[in-house]
């Protein structure tokens, strides 16, 4: 396992939701300044065509950050494969990964889930994750207003979630979607076939 992995993809799924909010303004954009301040010849003075200049105080900024500035990047298919492994091991490892038949709970009350949680230990913060995104009424509603209680569709489950969360508990049909598709990806034959060539003799 590495956890170099789990660096990677955190970090990525963390800068997704950063946006640079700094804003200088350049010289076009300041208030005021139209007018030369002094004549161009005659003073000894160095010559300048506005007292917005970044030379001035209260001037422009040259090469300044434009908001929003997004920080997003794209890692490499593999090494977000390989982040989900490793934070999967890390859960598992740490006995906070937990798989129920399915996410069909008797009753909608906020107070049932809160006492189940309570009662399996699962931690303080949970994430559901079942295959479908259409999740059952009565955990729908019962998580509505629980903010460390979250439920996800198998195809949303990234690094930065799980992490985020002390305990993760997957469906059974879920556990099948991931193992199927990790499987898939680590076992794939990504080479091409060689273009077929006429023997010439």
């Amino acid at each position: 396992m590495n956890e170099n992995y789990q660096f990677w993809s955190y970090t990525l799924m963390f800068l997704l939701q950063t946006h640079g909010l700094i804003l200088f303004i350049k010289i076009f954009e300041v208030r005021g300044g139209g007018k030369k301040p002094w004549p161009q010849k005659g003073l000894g003075r160095a010559r300048h065509g506005s007292i917005r200049s970044p030379l001035f105080k209260g001037g422009g900024v040259i090469h300044g950050p434009k908001s929003p500035t997004p920080h997003f990047y794209m890692l490499p298919f593999y090494n977000r494969v390989n982040g989900l492994i490793a934070t999967l091991s890390v859960k598992l490892a740490q006995d906070d990964l937990h798989v129920v038949d399915s996410l069909e709970i008797p009753s909608g009350e906020k107070d049932y889930i809160e006492e189940l949680v309570k009662s399996r230990l699962w931690g303080p913060s949970v994430l559901f994750v079942d295959s479908s995104d259409l999740m059952p009424r009565n955990i729908t509603e019962a998580t509505d207003t629980i903010k460390h209680v979250n439920l996800m569709p198998v195809y949303g489950l990234n690094v930065y979630s799980m992490l985020k969360h002390d305990t993760l508990v997957l469906t059974k049909s879920a556990v099948d979607v991931i193992e199927e598709k990790l499987l898939y990806h680590l076992h794939k034959n990504n080479a091409k076939p060689e273009k077929f060539k006429i023997d010439q003799v």
